[in-house]
């Protein structure tokens, strides 16, 4: 019985639009594991600190093509 309603839930889920089973994902993720606010706030700060690095031209921006390039070179070397 349990299988069916499992089948049943998944069923469900599968037609629903995406912006709607991303939210479901983040809900069930959460529950899993709760947030942790202070490394949160860490990960805003260094967020907002590389942005304005960006946004200011205080860093070189590299193509990611050209970075999986270079690591390909490297560990074929």
């Amino acid at each position: 019985m349990l299988a069916l309603k499992q089948e049943q839930l998944l069923d469900e889920i599968d037609i629903l639009p995406i912006d709607l089973k991303t939210k479901i994902v983040d809900m069930i993720l959460a529950s899993i594991t709760p947030a942790n606010t202070s490394i949160d706030a860490l990960w805003i700060k260094e967020v907002n600190k590389r942005k304005t690095e960006i946004e200011t031209n205080n860093v070189s921006l590299v193509d990611g093509d050209e970075v999986f390039k270079k690591i390909s070179q490297r560990l074929n070397s």
